[in-house]
């Protein structure tokens, strides 16, 4: 069986920070439609289906656009997701909240996807080669693959953000971060006990349980840093480690840390009411 391809779809033109994986007649998470050119350049035929961890706009921006292009194809994205896709005006108005002017230049174009087209998941399932597990924590609409055949574990954002050999970071973005549930969806990935972990952010790795393992203790680290400092500092410490990673540029725009500390401040504000 054929090891899952990955394409790094360049994305603002620096390698290394978004990287959609084909594999069999599928592809998963392709990215923004700012680099869908690159990705159709890259493409060895044209999918069957669009697999989605979740919708964030990294991850999902081109969808709409790649199935204008390819009317036939199927989408499976998690229930809470789906009407993010089919009628994209909420998901748009959050995120320019956030990227303001810059929405344009970071994602492209977002266009609605025909609800004929959606595959609606919940976790659970078992579709031809691939099992879907419902892994939130990073989103509450996240899910999770694992292609048997190969033993590859498509993780998205919940396996964290690694670039080359640096640490797997958590990205925790608003709105929905909840650090338990996210400790459970890593338990979710062990138990498959994958051969590998294919991330969006960035690439595959064949130490999958050392990373899980990482990642529970940072979890728990970022999330108390978050507690014991202000906006400012956890943003430093956050660039200061990804510096020391030897890859920060493509960490500083895989995972921006100006917009880390938000989401575990709403955690811990929720906790605490």
């Amino acid at each position: 069986m054929d090891q899952p391809r990955p394409i790094d779809v360049l994305h603002l033109g620096t390698p290394g920070v978004i990287c959609c994986f084909e594999q069999d007649d599928a592809i998963v998470d392709p990215g923004p439609e700012s680099a869908r050119r690159t990705l159709l350049d890259a493409l060895d035929a044209v999918p069957r289906r669009i697999l989605l961890t979740h919708v964030h706009l990294d991850h999902s921006a081109s969808v709409g656009a790649l199935v204008r292009d390819w009317p036939d194809v199927e989408v499976w994205v998690h229930e809470r997701g789906a009407a993010h896709l089919v009628d994209p005006s909420r998901l748009v108005s959050s995120a320019t909240r956030i990227y303001g002017d810059d929405m344009d230049r970071l994602w492209g174009e977002i266009v609605p996807v025909p609800e004929a087209n959606v595959r609606i998941l919940r976790g659970g399932e078992t579709i031809g080669p691939w099992r879907i597990a419902y892994t939130p924590g990073h989103a509450s609409h996240h899910v999770a693959y694992l292609h048997e055949p190969t033993g590859t574990a498509f993780a998205g954002d919940v396996a964290g953000v690694r670039v080359e050999a640096g640490p797997a970071l958590p990205p925790t973005p608003p709105p929905d971060i909840d650090l338990e549930v996210w400790h459970a969806s890593l338990d979710t990935l062990a138990a498959w006990d994958p051969a590998c972990l294919a991330i969006t952010h960035f690439g595959i790795f064949e130490d999958a349980a050392a990373q899980v393992e990482e990642m529970h203790v940072n979890l728990d680290r970022f999330g108390a840093l978050a507690r014991e400092t202000d906006e400012a500092g956890y943003e430093e410490a956050l660039a200061a480690e990804m510096r020391r990673s030897g890859a920060g540029e493509a960490f500083a725009q895989a995972m921006p840390p100006s917009v880390q500390w938000a989401g575990l401040d709403r955690y811990w504000s929720k906790r605490a009411a």
